[in-house]
């Protein structure tokens, strides 16, 4: 399995089964590609366009699609490690692509049960270049576009806000309510391609960080889904059937990213002391060990409930739990670990051209992604009585 390099004409060789090192080496020259144009895209809350045009070229589109259907075959863990070093370099990047990299392995989790259409998205991942997109972050577990049932399917209608990579994203991983929503309702969870008739995008994203990520509306009016795209259905109001598959899945990710946002600020302001003609004073020195130890904990945290819950993990509340918490502490932590790395800087930071004046504004995204800080400490200690 092969990749063009963007330093020449040579390619590099990854072994069927890549590496860590792949992955990572991958990642790195990636988010050399796509950082030149992510102050731009900040600048104008313009879509990074030139990044998926790399990601496309490098194949890492379909970094977690099954080798057998034409992917390089990264797990969970390997796709953890890959976004967090994209994120480095270019957050926006990595934020829009965790969206399509994370419904990527709720694919091959259904792949590995049985679902008979699985296969198939991911081979179009592969070969089609299908570009998956989610409105979890704002349906969440209580939807509130309405479906009605019509011949052969359902009938969505509503706004779905949060769409990340919406400009070039071609299939939405959504969900709607079917009757009145209250707790007797039931909530469809369905794939709907964006092409489909009565679907268009209201530019709505100007925003304090993660400007380049285009995550803006989708409107619904009337759209047909066939009722072989209804993928699952659960209870309104609940976490649970095809939501807690794809949460369980999406929390790891999309704290790689924050952490390598924090990774990228600890880059910076290292860079930056360097450059200094004068030896950092001692609270200077105290402030990059406190960075870098926070940064490591917070790794540690994350690729240690990447590893308790497995590859293949299980979808109930303990998993829940467990990467729920793991994001919580990196979210939280690559928040305090850039503030220190702007405190380490000084007023050079403070200036927009500042690459640390970007990511003060980009982690604070973090702790917006389902669950909230404050949620997860509820679920957790929810979980903990109940086992008391």
């Amino acid at each position: 399995m092969t990749w063009r390099s963007y330093r020449g004409s040579m390619t590099i060789t990854v072994n069927p089964i890549p590496t860590d090192d792949d992955i990572v080496a991958l990642a790195a020259e990636l988010g050399l590609r796509c950082a030149p144009s992510e102050a731009e895209h900040d600048r104008d809350a313009t879509f990074v366009t030139e990044a998926y045009k790399a990601m496309r070229e490098c194949g890492y589109l379909r970094l977690a699609v099954p080798a057998e259907f034409g992917g390089l075959g990264a797990g969970l863990r390997q796709v953890v490690l890959a976004e967090s070093e994209l994120a480095r370099r270019a957050g926006s990047a990595a934020l829009a692509a965790a969206m399509h990299l994370y419904l990527t392995l709720v694919q091959c989790w259904r792949h590995r049960r049985g679902a008979p259409d699985a296969e198939g998205a991911l081979r179009r991942v592969a070969a089609d270049e299908l570009i998956m997109a989610t409105s979890g972050g704002s349906d969440w577990v209580s939807p509130t576009t309405t479906a009605v049932e019509a011949d052969g399917g359902f009938r969505f209608t509503g706004r779905k806000k949060f769409c990340s990579q919406a400009p070039v994203a071609t299939v939405l991983s959504t969900s709607a309510v079917l009757g009145e929503p209250g707790p007797d309702a039931e909530v469809l969870h369905a794939t709907v391609p964006l092409s489909s008739p009565g679907v268009s995008l209201v530019e709505t994203w100007d925003t304090l960080g993660m400007r380049g990520t285009a995550s803006h509306d989708l409107v619904f009016e009337d759209v047909f889904v066939p009722a072989e795209k209804v993928v699952g259905r659960r209870p309104y109001g609940s976490l649970t059937g095809p939501l807690l598959v794809a949460v369980i899945h999406f929390a790891p990710v999309v704290s790689a990213v924050y952490l390598g946002i924090a990774q990228g600020a600890c880059d910076e302001a290292l860079r930056v002391l360097g450059a200094r003609p004068q030896d950092p004073d001692p609270a200077t020195v105290r402030r990059v060990g406190e960075m870098t130890a926070r940064l490591r904990v917070a790794r540690w945290a994350l690729l240690a409930a990447v590893e308790e819950v497995g590859e293949d993990p299980t979808a109930d509340e303990q998993t829940l739990i467990t990467l729920m918490v793991a994001k919580r502490h990196a979210v939280c932590e690559a928040k305090e670990i850039v503030d220190l790395a702007l405190d380490t800087v000084g007023g050079p930071a403070f200036f927009r051209s500042s690459p640390l004046e970007r990511a003060y504004r980009d982690v604070r995204g973090g702790p917006f992604h389902p669950l909230t800080p404050e949620a997860t400490l509820t679920l957790t200690g929810t979980g903990a009585l109940r086992r008391s």
